[in-house]
């Protein structure tokens, strides 16, 4: 017999039909056995009639008769709350032992190390359920969408070269060439630009991207996703009204029960931000007890550089420059303050654009530099070495082919998803997190590397 979703057997009334899921609940009442069955369409209440001994959220096959509920014992909290099954055989596939903790709960209230270890078991859990499937559906959408649009998805290396970014970066050893390390993609920044340079004009994917750095609530430790874009031939202005003109339309369809508070979004200059707000990530809620009110902002104008520091230093700029860019490298000068560059960086603004929603940054970008000379000015204000300017080659070199002008966003989705969902933590939206000591959920990594393995890439650990 073919197998039947919970979700199909409103429509199989008087039928005989075959389930398969997990048992969510039991009420055993002498002979008669009630339980829930859970598949990932639903529940449904099963009746048995008979000795049953079954645990929760054991694996069982059920074969019975959908039969209507009478009208008084109609659950209206169940989608399948007018039927039930009268089961004429229960087979259970596997036995669940205790579970470690309640997964009928949020699980809030859980220690975040054990629901972590046990994240298969968490993830049963409704709110995480519901979650991650939502972010398959919000996942899908921007693909539509931006594929209706005409961009073209291209995946770019995660094995790719270590430069100086904006983070720390993940470095591996290559096995095959001794002594010389590959680095894991903080972002596809510099792989989207040379994307524009081939001529693709519009492109996009949903990036993995990898950063070693310290962790917080809205930033995870290790790894994040983000919605990668670049576009050629555009002004600032398109860009901000791709991104509004989408989100909007993902809110509308997959969050129908949010509103957007105003529209068409605010644009705020980084000073006036700050100024006015105190913050350059402003909550512009107008109740900020609604978990359903969303306040898209647009923060521009932000100054090119700001002032050298120490931890700079880790960002790439030289110990001995004065400035630090404020956002990234490749960030465009805003074209009437280019003459600045000589005179007072300082003072330069940026073609850069955040996007802000309910008081966090859920996204940034910027039109990029397109002319090389301004590439290597800005290389001189952040105090590259000859050094450092090497490990950018490829991009310079590039860029005397005939580059177009180009500008992009990268929208974090874990972040987006976050605030979607008012949750607390990125942990939340993400089916196998890092705790905040960057140890990976269930499997426990990092771990120790075997002799042999440590020989053949030619390591050796000192103690």
């Amino acid at each position: 017999m073919q197998r039947t979703l919970v979700k199909e057997t409103i429509q199989a009334v008087d039928q005989t039909v075959l389930l398969k899921g997990w048992v969510n609940s039991v009420r055993s009442h002498g002979k008669i056995v009630f339980f829930d069955l859970r598949d990932r369409s639903g529940l449904v209440q099963v009746v048995y009639q008979g000795e049953l001994s079954l645990k929760p959220e054991s694996v069982v096959y059920v074969t019975g008769k959908v039969v209507k509920r009478p009208e008084k014992l109609v659950n209206p909290k169940l989608a399948t709350g007018t039927v039930e099954i009268q089961a004429a055989k229960v087979e259970i596939v596997t036995v669940s032992r205790e579970l470690p903790f309640p997964i009928d709960t949020d699980g809030h209230e859980i220690d975040e190390t054990v629901r972590l270890k046990y994240r298969y078991l968490d993830l049963r859990r409704p709110r995480l359920n519901h979650i991650i499937r939502t972010r398959s559906k919000m996942v899908n959408f921007i693909r539509d969408y931006l594929i209706k649009e005409e961009f073209v998805e291209i995946e770019t290396p995660i094995l790719t070269k270590t430069t100086p970014e904006g983070a720390r970066d993940f470095l591996v050893p290559s096995r095959l060439q001794p002594g010389n390390f590959y680095a894991l993609p903080q972002s596809p920044q510099q792989y989207k630009q040379l994307l524009m340079v081939a001529g693709f004009e519009r492109y996009f994917q949903i990036a993995r991207c990898f950063r070693d750095e310290d962790p917080r609530h809205d930033r995870a430790y290790g790894e994040f996703t983000q919605l990668d874009l670049e576009m050629s031939f555009v002004e600032q202005n398109d860009i901000l009204q791709l991104i509004e003109a989408m989100f909007s339309a993902l809110v509308k369809e997959i969050f129908p029960n949010k509103k957007i508070s105003q529209s068409p979004w605010p644009r705020i200059a980084h000073a006036e931000a700050v100024k006015k707000y105190g913050s350059d990530k402003p909550d512009l809620r107008q109740d900020k007890k609604n978990p359903d009110e969303l306040a898209f902002a647009w923060i521009v104008d932000f100054p090119l550089f700001a002032e050298q520091t120490q931890t700079d230093f880790f960002h790439g700029a030289g110990k001995n420059a004065q400035f630090a860019p404020s956002h990234h490298m490749f960030t465009g000068p805003h074209p009437d303050d280019i003459p600045l560059l000589d005179k007072d960086p300082l003072k330069v603004r940026g073609l850069q654009h955040d996007l802000v929603l309910n008081g966090y940054e859920v996204g940034g970008g910027s039109i990029r530099i397109h002319d090389p000379k301004i590439q290597e000015k800005v290389f001189e204000l952040i105090g590259f070495s000859q050094e450092q300017k090497q490990q950018f080659t490829h991009m310079l070199n590039a860029f005397s082919y005939g580059v177009p002008p180009h500008g992009g966003i990268a929208p974090g989705i874990d972040r987006l998803l976050m605030v979607l969902f008012n949750e607390p933590s990125l942990r939340e939206v993400i089916a196998y997190p890092a705790v905040a000591s960057g140890q990976t959920a269930v499997v426990s990594a990092p771990s120790e590397a075997t002799a042999e393995q440590l020989k053949e890439l030619h390591l050796k650990i000192v103690e």
